[in-house]
């Protein structure tokens, strides 16, 4: 876990780790500062050590101060204390494995079908925001370009790859173009590049296939640009996907109760520089986690992630809820998610 900050060291106690982790864990469950008459019970001490305990920790700078009560809450560096020392992840339960499990072994879903589904289903379980952010490496090498008719003189040209992902682009053919031209250049494509890798399909379709396409169909620049937009769509986006779930939930928190918030967390979600950067540092291993302004997403949240690198295709799953996000159960999804990932690589 990348927190790099509040090690466990000489300055906190027992007791008062045990404090901390209660306002952390309480503040998680209700948005609500907390106070030292819900304390003593649970720790066994007077009102005055708590609030004794408490103002320490605060001089510490691992709680705040709320302004509307006299309660606490944690600061972002008691956040970190609390992940790196305090936290243990929370396993997933059997129907959450079950469910997990079904889809990550189920080898007819195309790795990115399998990811987005992934998603949806970390959103519904968490009741948090779910992003992935994918891309194909160059690894991949053509397995097949194929052609659907549609109505209306419109046109779907498939690319698919060895590794299983699949592009699409639909185009609208001139009335002076019969499919069969279409489907011809498709068989020569197939016959002759069958097995390039997909980066190096867009120049040897100018100086190998369009040569021959030129000699054998009659309006071959058209045809041939229906392919070439194609391939080159395929190769200059390298096949970068980003599927977000469950905008919804993150604006049912209470850090984001008006208007003007929700204007700006939306905003974030539609900047492709600040999603970029969720998908950032994606070579460390495991599951990270980025507290307030680490993120660099937005100061008012915690984007827990981890990445992949599977059959020619990387990336990065990301989940993303306010500071007071349930960190035991988010980091033991993750962490399932991750080991499921390389399990298949290794099985594959």
């Amino acid at each position: 876990m990348d927190v790099t900050s509040a090690k466990r060291g000489e300055d906190v106690n027992n007791r008062q780790e045990k404090l901390l982790k209660e306002i952390v864990e309480s503040y998680i469950a209700t948005a609500k500062p907390v106070g030292s008459k819900s304390l003593c019970q649970k720790l066994k001490c007077s009102s005055a050590t708590i609030r004794n305990e408490m103002a320490y920790l605060e001089e510490l700078g691992y709680l705040e101060k709320n302004h509307i009560s006299s309660g606490r809450i944690p600061s972002e560096k008691g956040y970190k204390y609390y992940v790196n020392n305090l936290m243990k992840p929370k396993e997933l339960s059997d129907k959450e494995t079950r469910k997990l499990q079904t889809i990550f072994r189920n080898h007819e879903l195309a790795l990115s079908d399998a990811i987005e589904a992934c998603v949806e289903i970390i959103s519904e379980m968490t009741s948090y925001t779910s992003i992935s952010l994918g891309k194909s490496s160059n690894e991949n090498a053509l397995q097949q370009v194929s052609v659907i008719p549609l109505k209306n003189n419109q046109l779907v040209a498939i690319v698919c790859t060895d590794r299983g992902i699949v592009q699409n682009k639909q185009f609208t053919l001139p009335h002076t173009i019969h499919i069969q031209e279409i489907v011809k250049t498709c068989e020569i494509i197939n016959k002759m590049l069958i097995g390039t890798p997909i980066n190096e399909v867009p120049e040897r379709l100018e100086y190998e296939i369009k040569p021959i396409i030129a000699d054998k169909i009659e309006q071959y620049e058209t045809i041939y640009s229906i392919f070439s937009k194609t391939f080159s769509d395929f190769t200059n986006k390298n096949n970068e996907t980003v599927h977000v779930s469950g905008k919804k939930f993150l604006l049912q928190e209470p850090e984001y109760d008006n208007v003007e918030e929700v204007r700006k967390i939306l905003a974030k979600f539609d900047d492709a520089s600040l999603i970029e950067k969720i998908d950032s540092d994606n070579n460390k291993e495991g599951v990270n986690i980025y507290i307030g302004k680490e993120s660099e997403f937005d100061p008012n949240v915690t984007i827990i992630k981890t990445t992949f690198h599977k059959n020619g295709s990387e990336g990065t799953i990301a989940i993303i809820g306010p500071k007071r996000m349930e960190y035991d159960r988010v980091v033991g999804l993750l962490s399932f998610i991750n080991k499921e990932l390389n399990k298949e690589e290794s099985n594959g």
